[in-house]
């Protein structure tokens, strides 16, 4: 190990040590800015809020402080993408028929904003593989097209994100009595996955300078988009419909980003695992490979079954509340709930191999890949395949 890694923990202790001492005064103008938003909202739709909505707010409002502190694109993504969904807000001026407006019809309706984001991660994922074999041929770090790659995978997180906000407001306008979040079928949390998932590599892409690597996470992205827009043709999966009993909880406002944030994480990690095994590969013959050294994708493939492990783990406990609130009970060894299981008990082992055993290299990047068919498979297959409490959410 050299010593870039050697000094890495003792960089990251110094830096959360001065977090908090390195705010400036944008910091705290983008946290005053997200506080003034959160009344804002509370008092134009107090009304139709709860106690648990209200605290669902403010906690959300906390949140998007923190992600603009700690990651600071945040500080202009959040507050352009809310300007975005209002000014749609305010075009649809409480009647979902004038959906035909140019703007909306065009840009900023739900359905045309996600049709962007699908767009724009195609056009990501081309200027990310193009850009890689550009710069390996010029034997240069970077060039235009990956710069363009990143600029479009935040247009088309910026996209989702807008989409799913508006989506929130047109269900309101549709059925005033049955709005949802839009978390509530496989069509909206696909759409979920897409924004988190790109918002969660741009991080680290930033973090760690490994633009390369783009092509990989959004190859796995477009075959994501490719189902969306299958299922959105073959099922009409993009119209609103009201929420079946089962769903109509608050705990699913919390439960499901809070699950998606890890099959964001496990997904990325999988694609990260294959590069780090195609960087062995060439290292392993002596040859200069064009991706980021091993060790590199490594680390961040740890970084992001970190987080991930973090966030499945919260959405596991509150899932367990859900239930005993739902149904009486913490657990009930539910298919779904089982294959939750597996998946926490699969990262688990995968972290304490590396924190505790020492494990690295090759192992651990088969195993994040596979860990990618058993996380597929707990979301999407125990639906298709198995029967239990959680059938509503069949394809």
């Amino acid at each position: 190990m050299n010593n870039k890694y050697q000094a890495l923990p003792e960089h990251e202790l110094l830096t959360h040590k001065s977090f908090i001492r390195n705010l400036n005064l944008f910091d705290w103008a983008f946290a005053l800015l997200i506080a003034v938003g959160a009344f804002i909202a509370q008092t134009q739709a107090g009304l139709h809020m709860d106690i648990y909505e209200m605290v669902i707010l403010w906690v959300s409002a906390g949140i998007a402080v923190f992600l603009g502190w700690f990651f600071k694109p945040m500080r202009w993504f959040i507050p352009l993408g809310v300007c975005l969904a209002y000014l749609a807000v305010d075009l649809y001026g409480g009647d979902i028929k004038r959906a035909d407006g140019f703007l909306l019809k065009y840009l900023l309706s739900s359905q045309s904003a996600i049709m962007w984001q699908c767009a724009f991660v195609f056009f990501a994922l081309f200027a990310y593989i193009v850009g890689a074999i550009a710069a390996v041929r010029k034997n240069v770090p970077s060039n235009t097209l990956l710069g363009m790659g990143t600029v479009f995978a935040w247009v088309s997180a910026m996209a989702g994100f807008v989409g799913l906000l508006v989506r929130w407001h047109e269900s309101y306008l549709l059925r005033p009595d049955a709005g949802h979040i839009p978390v509530s079928n496989l069509y909206e949390v696909f759409i979920l996955f897409l924004v988190i998932t790109a918002l969660m590599y741009l991080y680290y892409e930033g973090r760690f300078a490994v633009q390369k690597l783009g092509g990989f996470v959004f190859s796995f992205m477009a075959i994501v988009v490719g189902f969306v827009l299958w299922y959105s043709v073959s099922r009409e999966a993009h119209a609103i419909q009201p929420l079946i009993p089962a769903l109509q909880s608050w705990w699913m406002k919390i439960h499901v980003p809070a699950n998606f944030i890890g099959y964001g994480a496990f997904c990325i990690a999988a694609m990260l695992g294959i590069a780090e095994l195609l960087a062995l590969r060439k290292e392993d013959a002596g040859k200069k490979s064009w991706l980021p050294h091993s060790q590199v994708i490594e680390e961040v493939m740890y970084k992001a079954i970190a987080v991930g492990f973090l966030f499945f783990t919260i959405a596991t406990i509150l899932g367990a509340l859900w239930a005993a609130d739902a149904w009486g009970r913490y657990w009930s060894w539910d298919p779904k709930e089982t294959w939750a299981f597996i998946v926490w008990l699969n990262y688990a082992v995968w972290l304490h191999l590396r924190l505790v055993a020492g494990w690295r290299g090759r192992v651990l990047a088969w195993w994040a890949v596979i860990g990618l068919i058993i996380t597929a498979f707990a979301f999407i297959g125990v639906n298709m395949f198995l029967s239990g409490l959680h059938s509503y959410g069949t394809l």
